[in-house]
């Protein structure tokens, strides 16, 4: 497939201003809306982007739902948000949410397939090259893990993962497929039922596959096999945070507060320059509380955390669920995986060198 877009053209929409962005986001959200005859909906996780990404489009049409994934891996603050939107609490949103629930619990997922671990992309490449290995084939994701994949220059290849096929002699199984177990198949079985398609909070600066998926598509991705709409693919993580301070946006108390990072240097309590003019352009802000949040047990991108990690900060935030998911396990056929006192997360931790106490 050709490329709709280019990197030089991303990093162009990500360096326009806020104002002119959410002009451009709203363009492409008629776009899906009037293309679909409003038979969309906002998949929304409680989390900020995907809160922004709500408070946009309720601000557009008061008759898009929102649909909720409740697959008890959220943060109890999200949990309490997502309902208290649903009970009315917030005249900015549209309280039409609906709750759905995965088939299968987060444990029964990693005993079936494995623990998601470093990334999407390592975690499939290395359950597949496992399984490769052992029927002796060498293909590209064994390749990648030995380090032998090249681009076509011959220089290695950017998806190269030759310092994590130590995970191919790992006592746990490793594997991605929680995402698809407890989020997309809920998502697909209601799109099925309601006929609905998707807006999703995605930002392509996340990882390489959304950047490569926006590069295809475009936001709006029409001619996916399932079609969906990325509006705020060409925002920033800052871009989110000033709109949630520039029209006073309602989230998750888990975050935090949102401050300019200059407060580091302010003595506790005293207000700001920021605080009393009320206006944050120019200035680099950041959450006093968790930076992202998604599942609490996912291992993804922890390993290029700075402390105190995210396993760190739950600890001492939400101690119940550390110990539920740091402790427990046990070996069953010569393989680790959670038993009824916990997920074991500890000694898959201990494996990829992630501190966690």
């Amino acid at each position: 497939m050709v490329n709709k877009h280019s990197s030089y053209d991303l990093k162009q929409m990500q360096a326009v201003p806020l104002e002119q962005k959410i002009t451009m986001t709203k363009r492409r959200i008629r776009e899906w809306y009037d293309y679909w005859d409003g038979m969309v909906y906002v998949s929304f996780s409680g989390g900020k982007d995907s809160t922004v990404l709500k408070h946009i489009v309720d601000s557009m049409y008061d008759d898009v739902p929102a649909v909720f994934v409740n697959t008890g891996l959220e943060y109890p603050e999200i949990q309490k948000f997502v309902r208290s939107i649903k009970d009315g609490k917030y005249d900015c949103f549209n309280s039409d949410i609906e709750i759905i629930r995965p088939e299968m619990r987060f444990d029964e997922v990693i005993n079936k397939y494995g623990y998601p671990v470093v990334s999407k992309a390592v975690a499939n490449s290395v359950h597949y090259a496992k399984k490769n290995i052992d029927k002796g084939k060498d293909t590209l994701r064994v390749r990648q893990l030995k380090g032998l994949e090249s681009n076509q220059i011959g220089k290695p290849s950017r998806y190269n993962k030759a310092q994590w096929a130590f995970l191919l002699e790992a006592p746990f199984d490793v594997h991605s497929e929680c995402c698809n177990v407890l989020k997309k198949k809920p998502f697909k079985h209601y799109e099925k039922q309601s006929h609905r398609k998707p807006f999703i909070g995605t930002m392509a600066y996340e990882s390489l596959t959304r950047e490569k998926t926006w590069l295809q598509h475009g936001c709006n991705a029409f001619d996916k096999g399932n079609p969906s709409s990325q509006p705020l693919s060409f925002w920033t993580e800052q871009d989110v945070l000033h709109y949630i301070k520039k029209f006073n946006v309602p989230y998750a108390s888990v975050y935090g507060d949102i401050v300019p990072t200059s407060e580091d240097e302010q003595i506790e309590g005293q207000l700001t320059a920021f605080d009393v003019l009320g206006d944050y352009d120019g200035t680099m802000l950041k959450t006093t509380g968790c930076n992202r949040t998604g599942c609490i047990f996912c291992m993804f991108g922890c390993h290029l955390e700075k402390e105190p990690n995210r396993f760190q900060r739950l600890k001492e935030t939400h101690p119940r669920q550390y110990e539920y998911c740091i402790n427990g396990g046990e070996m069953v056929d010569g393989k680790w995986q959670p038993s009824k006192e916990g997920l074991g997360l500890g000694k898959v931790l201990d494996y990829i060198n992630v501190k966690y106490k």
